[in-house]
């Protein structure tokens, strides 16, 4: 469960993270204020997925992972997220995100990405959870499976961010059926900060 909500914080924060800037050494200086727009978290849907990584590589570096969920905006963003084993960093999410995915055939799901979602316990953090980096990339997500059936046989991501740092994702089901949650947004029924 402590990995459902790592991943789910993850996914969600991004959506406020317009403030920060995304930097390469070979591009321009981009405001990510420009290439997001900006609104509260939309998340509908989120599923999560039992398995493992038979790939997991960040900047040319390999990583096992702990988790991979699959979250859907209301404004159709989508994010593969995997959370890292990363011993040094317990907050290592990246997030292949996404929009105008498509259902191409009845079990394949294909995405393009158009960038990357990094946290880390570097972040500077909002409610106490790291705010992840966004790095305009160009990638695609497949996914083989169905929703609908709670079945998900593997996940294939690879992306390259606009500094030419590459990223992989191979994701292979242990045939559990994944866990599908719809999400519906609700006005707030406490009024000011209860935390006050």
């Amino acid at each position: 469960m402590r990995l459902c909500r790592q991943l789910l914080a993850a996914v969600v924060i991004t959506c406020p993270a317009t403030h920060s800037v995304a930097e390469t050494r070979d591009a321009p200086v981009i405001p990510v204020a420009a290439a997001i727009e900006q609104h509260d978290p939309d998340i509908d849907i989120y599923a999560l997925m039992s398995g493992k990584c038979t790939t997991l590589r960040v900047a040319g570096r390999d990583f096992a992972c702990k988790a991979v969920g699959f979250f859907h905006s209301e404004k159709g963003r989508v994010n593969f997220a995997v959370a890292l084993d990363d011993p040094a960093d317990k907050s290592h999410v990246i997030s292949f995100s996404g929009e105008n995915g498509n259902r191409t055939q009845e079990y394949l799901y294909e995405l393009p990405v158009d960038r990357m979602l990094l946290s880390s316990k570097d972040r500077p953090k909002a409610d106490g959870l790291p705010v992840p980096a966004v790095e305009l990339s160009a990638g695609f997500c497949k996914q083989l499976g169905n929703f609908a059936a709670r079945q998900v046989s593997s996940i294939y991501c690879a992306a390259t961010d606009y500094s030419g740092k590459t990223y992989e994702l191979r994701f292979q089901s242990d045939g559990s059926p994944i866990t599908v949650r719809r999400v519906r947004q609700t006005k707030p029924s406490i009024k000011g900060d209860p935390f006050q």
